[in-house]
């Protein structure tokens, strides 16, 4: 974003891969991915999507040190319930073992709660996909439902790769089974699907909307495929888990408040105000034509306004 708005103030705008400071950003964002992924073999499913907040947390406050924002009463409030939730979540998280072999992974793709679960999943997607395709429904809570359903099989595939690839690093081999290769495939094309179906929902709404609803959608399909597929919570105690679902709470309240009326800024959005045009009264402004490169004529008929314009 910063590389951006550098890129936006210059005389003649380049594209943002001539930047280093971009590419920089694209590096620090992939190590994160790494970091992401490494988790899924180390810890619960339910545990680590729901810390997916902390990005929420660190761009909030981030924006204050490089995009020059204001802090708001609004973020120290939502950090704070963001802070409380991880707390919980850490604390009440399912202490499940973590090491999952090849077979083991095969025993819960053909488990018959797994198998009820996809095809429940698959009427629901095919349903919404049936909307979003032939009557054109392009709501957003439909875009990032779709989204949501992915995700959660994206969850499942990336756990089961990075824990066999765990195994296979201790010297326990994993990668000679065939249910790793179609970890990586399920894994590749549910990753795809859902960036399409995301762009598709940045594209049509704000940032503030799409962040914080995709984050809760994704949070909430990640535990529901982590208690189904790696039955997460099967021995835990009623309190923990609670308290665990309390601390989930927390943190959807801290980013909906983060994210909520939080002004965007949008780049090289020009057009002209008529409320500087000198003898005038006119505070309309326009915008010219996406499809042409002419301009929108005034609501006001004067022509000597019109030969301003």
């Amino acid at each position: 974003k910063c590389a951006h708005l550098r890129l936006a103030c210059q005389t003649e705008p380049k594209p943002c891969y001539t930047s280093k400071l971009w590419w920089c950003g694209i590096t620090f964002l992939g190590l994160g991915e790494v970091g992401n992924f490494t988790a899924y073999g180390f810890a619960p499913v339910a545990l680590v999507a729901p810390l997916g907040c902390v990005a929420v947390i660190g761009s909030a406050f981030i924006s204050v040190l490089f995009l020059k924002k204001t802090m708001r009463a609004a973020d120290i409030l939502g950090g704070t319930l963001t802070v409380t939730g991880i707390y919980l979540l850490v604390t009440f998280a399912p202490n499940v073992p973590q090491e999952l072999t090849a077979r083991q992974v095969q025993n819960y793709l053909v488990s018959w709660p797994f198998l009820v679960y996809l095809i429940l999943e698959i009427i629901i997607f095919c349903i919404l996909l049936y909307f979003y395709k032939r009557k054109s429904v392009k709501h957003i809570v439909v875009l990032l439902m779709m989204v949501a359903l992915l995700a959660s099989l994206t969850v499942i595939a990336v756990k089961a790769v990075a824990s066999m690839i765990t195994l296979s690093a201790k010297g326990k081999m994993q990668l000679t089974y065939p249910v790793f290769y179609i970890m990586i495939v399920l894994m590749a094309t549910s990753c795809a699907f859902q960036v399409k179906f995301l762009n598709q929902a940045m594209h049509l709404y704000e940032a503030t909307a799409v962040v914080p609803i995709n984050f809760v959608f994704f949070t909430t399909s990640a535990i529901i495929s982590g208690v189904i597929f790696y039955r997460e919570f099967q021995s835990a105690a009623l309190l923990s888990v609670f308290m665990f679902l309390f601390g989930c709470l927390l943190s959807f309240l801290g980013v909906l408040v983060i994210a909520r009326n939080k002004k965007e800024e949008h780049l090289q959005m020009s057009f002209i105000d008529y409320g500087h045009i000198p003898g005038q009264k006119l505070t309309g402004k326009i915008q010219p034509d996406s499809h042409s490169s002419h301009y929108g004529t005034l609501n006001n008929e004067d022509d000597s306004v019109k030969s301003q314009s």
